[in-house]
């Protein structure tokens, strides 16, 4: 296919595609999906070879969140039976991420609930990652907090945070269809802070919440132009007891496709397969390590993942190695200040899981609600964590 050679070698040359390139990719047929992949891969591989990089997630503060994001079992109004505690203390959450990095992790995300850190929870999270590299010195952490007030990541890169995660989640002319307690400008200006803090910016989307094709062109040329050096690639889990508990719109060929479009927008960032690659992707998760160089490791906030020995047999299977800690995610142009340099334009969850549209296709095959399952393990309880 012409397209497919036109987008590979834009790839190679970090050339953005048009619009309508994008859009073709996602409109390509079942038929012709391998060779969607294929050509995803040699960009994937020019960039970032056969590694995959493991990311641990710790859920500092569960449930009982003030914002109303539709997607989301922690948000107001959620009855979804998750678990609900308040933070964790440095010594737990440590623990908590020992619990991943044993399991070949190179990064800890800390997430917590909410609409953003006071300045005390900036204190309590920066006394967390303190906690963490003193046992692990060579660890990447990455907090995930909410909105940030002035200030706030400057003192979070202080206390050895390497990087920041906010999601723009689905579009800006959408994103008041899915949440309407904060807006789309305010995750834009928390992501910048980030990248003017020096942190690595880590920003990326939902999937699978009825959005367009346009739609999810749209937010990810806008994460092309907010150049965070990661982009998380969810896919809503859609939990019982949260407004779109009933959109089942992805097949595991869709996920591929938005992947591989993700792809070819941001060739030389990290693309992790982010919430919900067990409930769309099924067996197909080992293609969509074609496409992403990132994936997280065990269980998710409040949902669970597929076991952690399954994850590294699935990498090993599919010819693919575990990124190790001395090793540099980033290719050289990108990773010239610690976690990520950051050029003027270029591109770079916390719930699997965004926009409302027309023309999402429908799923081929019924809904999988028996994969969605409530986290009942690990931070927050007295069981071993999945790792």
């Amino acid at each position: 296919m012409d397209l497919l050679n036109t987008l590979v070698d834009k790839g190679l040359r970090r050339e953005l595609p048009t619009r309508e390139e994008a859009l073709a990719v996602l409109a390509t047929s079942d038929d012709d999906l391998l060779d969607v992949v294929a050509a995803a891969g040699k960009v994937r591989r020019h960039w970032f070879g056969r590694r995959v990089k493991l990311n641990y997630l710790v859920n500092l503060k569960s449930g009982l969140c003030p914002e109303d994001c539709s997607y989301c079992s922690q948000r107001l109004g959620s009855t979804a039976g998750i678990l609900k505690y308040t933070w964790l203390k440095p010594d737990e959450a440590s623990q908590a991420a020992a619990a991943g990095l044993a399991g070949g992790a190179k990064r800890v995300c800390l997430v917590a609930s909410g609409r953003g850190p006071t300045d005390r929870d900036v204190a309590r999270v920066s006394d967390t990652i303190k906690a963490i590299k003193e046992q692990n010195e060579d660890v990447e952490v990455c907090a995930c907090l909410g909105l940030l007030s002035d200030g706030q990541a400057e003192r979070l890169r202080e206390a050895g945070a390497d990087a920041y995660n906010h999601n723009l989640n689905t579009s800006e002319g959408t994103y008041a269809d899915i949440t309407t307690t904060h807006t789309y400008a305010d995750r834009v200006d928390t992501v910048r802070k980030a990248h003017a803090a020096g942190l690595s910016a880590c920003s990326g989307l939902i999937a699978g919440m009825g959005e367009s094709d346009e739609d999810l062109v749209d937010v990810v040329f806008s994460l092309r132009e907010l150049d965070p050096d990661s982009v998380p690639v969810n896919f809503l889990i859609p939990f019982e007891g949260t407004p779109l508990a009933k959109e089942w719109n992805l097949t595991p060929q869709r996920c591929l496709r938005i992947l591989a479009m993700v792809r070819f927008v941001c060739p030389d960032v990290e693309v992790r397969i982010a919430g919900g690659r067990e409930v769309h992707l099924r067996t197909m998760q080992p293609l969509a390590l074609h496409l992403a160089n990132s994936i997280f490791l065990g269980d998710y906030l409040t949902s669970e993942g597929q076991a952690g020995k399954a994850d590294l047999e699935m990498i090993a299977d599919a010819g693919f190695e575990v990124e190790g800690a001395d090793q540099v995610t980033l290719p050289e142009h990108r990773a010239g200040g610690g976690c990520g340099s950051h050029e003027s334009a270029g591109c770079g969850s916390r719930e699997g899981g965004g926009a409302c549209g027309s023309s999402a296709p429908s799923p081929s095959s019924e809904p999988r609600s028996d994969l969605v399952a409530v986290r009942r393990r690990g931070a927050g309880t007295d069981l071993a964590p999945n790792a």
